[in-house]
């Protein structure tokens, strides 16, 4: 047996916003947001405010949890793909019409961005782009 594995990940804070909640944890963030919300760019300015508290210099990654639908305005990509330090974007969903949006949202984001079905594969993903970014 080895010392170490198994390790469930420590949510270093938990933000409850009005549309959702977002865990924060070492290297990286997940979202996860209420039915029928929109995700303006108001609101991803108080996700981006809550990278830049946790991950100022630091590389780090986000997850979007799909869990429930909500609708997302695609601009909000221009802004977020000038971080330079967010190395991984994960959508996490189930549903095929997440998957139809996802390419959709990949063209305005145009950085390291990936679907997953499952959350445990999304965030090997995402640690794996965080530490190959570490080591260039």
């Amino acid at each position: 047996m080895k010392i170490g594995q198994n390790k469930k990940p420590i949510i270093v804070k938990e933000y409850q916003l009005e549309s959702g909640k977002i865990f924060v944890y070492d290297n990286y963030m997940v979202s996860s947001f209420d039915e029928g919300t929109t995700v303006t760019l108001e609101k991803a300015f108080q996700i981006i405010g809550i990278s830049e508290i946790h991950f100022r210099d630091k590389d780090f990654g986000y997850i979007s949890l799909r869990k429930n639908s909500y609708a997302i305005d695609p601009n909000i990509y221009n802004y977020i793909r000038g971080f330079e330090n967010l190395k991984a974007f994960a959508i996490v969903s189930i549903k095929e019409i997440d998957m139809h949006n996802f390419k959709i949202e990949k063209m305005f984001y145009k950085k390291p961005m990936k679907f997953f079905i499952d959350y445990s594969n999304a965030l090997i993903w995402v640690k794996r782009r965080i530490a190959s970014a570490a080591k260039k």
